[in-house]
């Protein structure tokens, strides 16, 4: 039988406590609901700066320069 991962959640700290209350400060949170909003938004824009960011690298520019190489 396979061992199954468990996450261990660790302790809340005074800098956890205060991201945490900024985020609902910004997002205005008060419902399971907003908390989707808000990760959706939050990680909605990490992740396409992370998938600019590996094309940049892949193409050896960035989206907004000229290749060197005219075709």
């Amino acid at each position: 039988m396979a061992k199954k991962n468990v996450y261990k959640v660790g302790p809340l700290t005074e800098g956890k406590k205060n991201i945490i209350a900024s985020l609902i400060e910004e997002y205005d949170i008060e419902t399971a609901e907003d908390i989707q909003d808000a990760l959706r938004d939050l990680l909605g824009g990490t992740i396409k700066s992370m998938m600019e960011s590996e094309m940049d690298d892949h193409l050896g520019y960035s989206k907004s320069e000229r290749s060197s190489n005219p075709n």
